[in-house]
């Protein structure tokens, strides 16, 4: 079960989704502009955020903006009659996760809505964060602690892949395949290299490392 917040001004699509994902043991709020959206989720907390983007008074754009700016990390599913390719760019480059152009089959909504839940709050939107990492994955700028930090393009893949797959372990060479291009002529000492520097450039002060070495297997990231 999860708290939802519908931010939709078309009242009768509001009543469907608000009988249908009640039905599925979600606890459902509804609210009909974006201004009043954005008083919700700066006032309280949600587990899944579903944002119409045509509203009044703030459009859903604004919205999903000022949200992941002030923080917020609630996974928002973003519905709209748009279709071209570069509205949908825009609308996940705002800070949505998953995007349904309308008309769109209930169905489908509570299983987008079901895997949004699955994933965890950390890794949603553009930034990832683990404990005083970051990594904004639109600007490319990571920091830990507020301190910035300075990755080569692999580097940044390599971490950007291990926030994305936190407390799993990963040989090196499943890294060389999933980090690097197939026709790439890198081998397994480039790997090691790589992971040297950018745990060096990533070590905290205080506390164990972000990334540990599991002997005999590989590494893994801990969140």
């Amino acid at each position: 079960m999860a708290k939802i917040l519908i931010v939709e001004d078309n009242i009768d699509l509001c009543d469907q989704l608000e009988l249908w994902l009640s039905s599925e043991q979600h606890t459902v709020e509804v609210v009909n502009d974006g201004k009043e959206g954005s008083e919700r989720l700066r006032c309280f907390s949600y587990d899944v955020i579903v944002l119409d983007w045509e509203l009044p008074k703030l459009n859903g754009l604004e919205v999903c903006k000022n949200f992941r700016a002030a923080g917020g990390t609630t996974p928002i599913l973003m519905l709209t009659g748009k279709e071209k390719v570069e509205e949908k760019e825009a609308g996940l480059d705002s800070g949505a996760d998953d995007y349904l152009t309308k008309p769109f089959n209930l169905k489908e909504l509570s299983a987008r809505v079901r895997a949004l839940i699955r994933r965890p709050t950390t890794m949603t939107g553009t930034v990832l964060q683990v404990r005083e990492l970051s990594v904004d994955t639109n600007t490319r700028k990571v920091t830990i602690g507020g301190r910035a930090v300075q990755l080569l393009p692999k580097e940044l893949a390599l971490l950007e892949f291990f926030m994305r797959h936190p407390n799993e372990v990963f040989s090196v060479e499943t890294l060389l395949n999933r980090v690097w291009s197939s026709e790439s002529d890198s081998t397994v000492r480039t790997v090691y290299t790589n992971m040297t520097t950018l745990r060096k450039k990533i070590a905290s002060a205080d506390g164990p490392p972000i990334i540990s070495t599991v002997h005999g297997l590989g590494y893994r990231l801990d969140r």
